[in-house]
């Protein structure tokens, strides 16, 4: 459970405490549960102490499913998005090199080859052990005189 939901929780016992005395009155004719305005106070700033921490330590997304997001979004033809994303995420975590690999290779599919050279070398200067980005980067460069 994480903190949005304790202090959620925290907020609907507070408002359950501080009914207490209410229905006494109500039900029973006279003011009851001596503690309960107490307790709810309490719990009320519990909860907004819960609160104002869940979104001062915010979490990022995982690069992996923000990876998976941008191919699903590339096989939905919506590349534009796809781009958005990758970018999004390479500014996120600039040493993702795979992030580079998928951007490439959409430039390279959309015709983008030295944008996608840039995207490729960066991949390669990230992770020289791969041998794939040395492929991506060929069929990057060679492609405009292909054409």
């Amino acid at each position: 459970m994480d903190l949005r939901q304790w202090s959620r929780a925290a907020g609907a016992l507070a408002l359950l405490f501080a009914s207490f005395p209410l229905v006494g009155r109500l039900v029973l004719g006279r003011w009851e549960f001596a503690g309960a305005g107490e307790l709810a106070c309490l719990l009320l700033l519990a909860g907004a102490y819960l609160h104002f921490r869940s979104r001062r330590y915010a979490t990022r997304a995982d690069p992996a499913t923000l990876l998976a997001r941008a191919r699903d979004f590339a096989a939905g033809g919506r590349t534009d998005r796809a781009l958005s994303l990758l970018t999004r995420t390479i500014r996120q975590n600039p040493r993702l090199w795979q992030a580079y690999q998928y951007r490439g290779e959409l430039r390279l599919r959309l015709g983008a080859f030295e944008l996608a050279a840039q995207d490729f070398a960066e991949a390669i200067r990230l992770a020289p052990e791969e041998p794939y980005l040395q492929v991506l980067l060929q069929r990057a460069t060679a492609a405009p005189s292909d054409t």
